[in-house]
């Protein structure tokens, strides 16, 4: 199983689990939307989810500001998922208070395997910024 198609199952999985506990998300499917799930929230409201999985565990949470812009152009309620080795952390985007941006160097893709660097603008994001953290 190739990684991407092991990240979209683990996403589907998370949105499946999501749903038990009363949202209501599809999976978008779609690699270069900028959200990855969409639907209602718990109390029916409409919301994006975009889902960072991280095979290795880091204290602060990266969040690309170019996607963050892009999300918070949307007329909904946005979330932001993280799951690393540690825990699960969801962030309500629309009243999350952000670092100042940071420049770090980063991989142009990951489908071609391509090893150049570039730089990309980023926030920070601490754990205890989330709205709901579940370690394990």
């Amino acid at each position: 199983m190739s990684f991407k198609t092991s990240h979209h199952k683990w996403e589907q999985a998370i949105i499946n689990i999501l749903n038990l506990d009363g949202w209501q998300l599809t999976w978008t499917g779609d690699e270069f939307s900028h959200f990855d799930a969409k639907g209602k929230t718990p109390k029916g409201f409409d919301c994006v989810m975009e889902f960072k999985l991280r095979h290795s565990y880091y204290s602060t949470k990266v969040l690309e500001k170019y996607k963050y812009d892009r999300l918070m152009a949307l007329d909904c309620l946005k979330f932001y998922y993280v799951f690393d080795e540690v825990g699960n952390y969801l962030y309500f985007l629309d009243t999350l208070k952000l670092p100042e941006p940071q420049i770090i160097k980063s991989k142009t893709t990951e489908k071609f395997d391509n090893r150049n660097l570039i730089d990309k603008e980023v926030y920070m994001l601490s754990e205890s910024q989330a709205s709901i953290i579940n370690k394990y």
